[in-house]
């Protein structure tokens, strides 16, 4: 197990570097500078500016020193935030964006686990029959559509729920609910495939036939099976949360790192757009890794690293 983490550690490490190299010329390879539109600012002001945070410098020296900041924990400061530590962004931002992933993510798997469980009891049923349609319909549709439909008509017009900023509990609920319900979709239809098949394999049959309940057979044997496919979909369905969250907070103006980034975006702040990069891609990664040792903790006939017994 210390070797596979290990070897997870280091292509984690290449891929991270990988992202960061992609990011960083791609980023600068754009048209325009972060001072573009500051038209009002003296052309020597800008210059001076620029050299101050090594802008004039070729390319490759400018990447040189980035690698070299960020392995001593820099990620520079930013141009529209005061000239704040990147770093400091991102510990402020961060809190909210997390408490909207984790709720998204709770309900999501809470409900998709129910819905999928009770389609695959119920076959053939209108409750098998409104749940393959929810699930159509929550892939069908993008989170930042289904949040702004939430947010005119729940939160506008019929005023049940505020929208917009970020001042209590109640809140969070459109948003939360607009990222979770492509995660209640794929869940309740991999949990559905997945149960229907263990409710027809052999050992099902048997637990019955040897006196074991139906509720016990089903919690015991056919849902703990029917979760190990289902975890391999929960690593991706976390990333799209934190990736579609970055327009969910921007609708909703939750003051995320979702905000941040795509402000940082529209008037080209490189070091804020570098960090909050490197930030979600290291999330990202570490994510995946956990839900390779998740895999093997349902399932104990698998080890990590791919080896079974």
């Amino acid at each position: 197990m210390g070797r596979y983490v290990l070897q997870r550690m280091m292509y984690m490490l290449i891929t991270l570097w990988v992202i960061i190299t992609l990011t960083f010329f791609l980023m600068h390879s754009m048209p325009g500078s972060p001072l573009q539109h500051e038209d009002k600012i003296p052309v020597e002001l800008k210059e001076q500016i620029l050299k101050q945070y090594g802008l004039d410098q070729p390319l490759p020296v400018q990447y040189v020193k980035f690698l070299g900041n960020l392995f001593q924990g820099d990620l520079g400061t930013s141009f529209k935030y005061d000239g704040r530590s990147v770093t400091e962004l991102i510990l402020q931002g961060f809190p909210a964006s997390l408490q909207l992933g984790l709720q998204a993510t709770a309900v999501g798997v809470l409900f998709g686990l129910l819905l999928g469980c009770i389609a695959a009891l119920r076959r053939g049923s209108w409750v098998d029959n409104t749940a393959n349609i929810f699930s159509i319909l929550g892939y069908s549709v993008p989170n930042f559509v289904l949040a702004t439909l939430l947010a005119y008509f729940v939160g506008v017009k019929l005023g049940w729920l505020p929208v917009g900023l970020w001042h209590g509990p109640e809140y969070s609920i459109l948003p939360s609910i607009s990222l979770a319900v492509l995660v209640i979709a794929t869940m309740a239809r991999y949990i559905r495939t997945e149960m229907l098949e263990v409710l027809g394999q052999d050992y099902m049959k048997t637990a019955k036939a040897k006196g074991l309940s139906a509720r016990t057979a089903i919690t015991k044997h056919a849902l703990r099976n029917a979760l190990i496919p289902a975890v391999t979909v929960l690593g991706p369905l976390v990333i799209n949360l934190i990736t579609g969250s970055l327009v969910v907070e921007r609708i909703f103006a939750i003051p995320g790192m979702g905000w941040m980034f795509v402000d940082s975006i529209q008037i080209q702040d490189y070091t804020v757009i570098m960090g909050v990069t490197i930030f979600y891609s290291a999330l990202i990664i570490v994510t995946m890794f956990l839900v390779d040792v998740l895999y093997g903790i349902i399932d104990p006939r698998i080890r990590i690293g791919g080896v079974k017994e």
